[in-house]
């Protein structure tokens, strides 16, 4: 069975209603910007990092949110952060690179993961779209669904202010 059955079914368990938009895959932000003509709410990016102490992070924001990652690891307190290899992503949950979204803590079964960080600027949408663990859709989700999906999965985020207006990463 794959993980994106196991995704539609646990939020079903939950009863999580959400609506998925099938598309070519996306890599980046800008080229996801005609789903986000075709969408509502407040659209993603995700960045899998790894702080020099070996700790594990994601962190999702409004997809045109200014990140600073030299800086990011001052905001969340923790010790410099750089993008995880995509052989750590595999591992740890279970996609590939340009996949990563917040319906990836479901693969994280073994919580490896250490923070689960999420842009306050993001949590004034009501609906969220996240890729369903494939860049070759788009699944929308309430704000508060998506939150106690999280949470059912054995994380918490922390909702904070990440945006840096100087650098960006995409």
């Amino acid at each position: 069975m794959s993980n994106r059955k196991l995704l539609f079914e646990r939020l079903a368990t939950l009863g999580i209603e959400t609506t998925t938009l099938e598309h070519e895959p996306v890599f980046t932000v800008e080229e996801s910007e005609i789903i986000h003509q075709k969408l509502s709410g407040g659209h993603t990016k995700n960045l899998f990092l790894k702080d020099a102490k070996g700790r594990l992070v994601l962190v999702i924001a409004q997809s045109h949110t200014r990140i600073n990652l030299k800086t990011l690891h001052k905001t969340i307190d923790c010790a410099r952060l750089s993008f995880g290899k995509p052989e750590l992503l595999m591992e740890t949950l279970g996609v590939e690179p340009g996949s990563v979204s917040a319906f990836c803590v479901i693969c994280d079964d073994q919580k490896k993961l250490e923070q689960v960080i999420i842009d306050e600027k993001l949590m004034t949408y009501e609906l969220l779209n996240c890729h369903p663990l494939t860049n070759s859709a788009t699944t929308t989700i309430e704000r508060d669904d998506l939150l106690r999906f999280m949470r059912d999965c054995g994380h918490e985020p922390r909702i904070m202010s990440i945006s840096d207006q100087d650098t960006q990463v995409a």
